[in-house]
């Protein structure tokens, strides 16, 4: 719970999404994606949902872990039998303790203000809401561990701006241009998004999106685990 008593990651954590789901319902763009059916909160609540994957997932385990690189408490840990495995599985579990209550206070607001998603598909969702985690917590490790410490700061909150605005997470990748919204659909950002709206506005999982989470969560784990510095 360290990750909330920092006020930057606090604001990546819960006031950042909060304020992208008030600003997505009360703003007309979504219009476009909106029915009699489904109300702009039913479009992006998926999607913040997924933000609040990538913020803590990415940029917050991103920042944490390379402030622990600076100060040394990498390299301390790496005198003990937890190594990068137990590291990165560490790191896992904490993800998952913030996700979870990132997710009830976004699903009760996102419920007061008329949310209604579909009850078959919410298994699915927690699912590859917990792929996306994986994937992203793999992505921060990456960087972190890889670049000085002193630019993991910039790079991962550089990197949440371009994929909030136009990575596909927030706002669905058939709004975006189209060779934008190609791009989207195959990273990371984009794949969560699509896999949380697929499975809470239709019922349905989604196997493309899920085979992308699953690959880069293989692949930048891979590479996290081989490549990860500790100091």
């Amino acid at each position: 719970m360290c990750m909330l008593r920092n006020g930057e990651q606090l604001i990546l954590a819960i006031v950042l999404p909060l304020l992208a789901l008030i600003g997505l319902v009360v703003t007309p763009l979504l219009d476009d994606l909106a029915s009699a059916s489904i109300s702009r909160v039913d479009i992006a609540t998926p999607g913040v949902l997924a933000l609040c994957a990538m913020s803590t997932a990415f940029t917050g385990q991103g920042i944490a872990t390379g402030f622990d690189r600076r100060y040394g408490v990498l390299r301390f840990l790496s005198t003990t039998p937890l190594g990068r495995t137990g590291l990165i599985a560490g790191k896992a579990v904490a993800v998952a303790v913030v996700l979870g209550l990132q997710v009830v206070v976004i699903g009760t607001v996102a419920t007061f203000m008329g949310w209604s998603p579909v009850i078959a598909g919410i298994p699915a969702a927690l699912l590859l809401l917990a792929l996306g985690a994986a994937a992203f917590t793999a992505l921060g490790l990456l960087v972190a561990g890889t670049i000085r410490p002193e630019a993991t700061l910039a790079i991962t909150n550089l990197l949440w701006i371009l994929l909030a605005a136009g990575g596909g997470i927030v706002i669905p990748p058939e709004a975006l241009p189209d060779q934008l919204a190609a791009v989207a659909q195959l990273l990371p950002s984009g794949a969560l998004g699509e896999a949380l709206r697929s499975a809470l506005l239709q019922g349905q999982f989604n196997l493309t999106a899920f085979l992308v989470l699953a690959g880069w969560t293989v692949v930048s784990g891979a590479a996290a685990v081989r490549w990860f510095k500790w100091s």
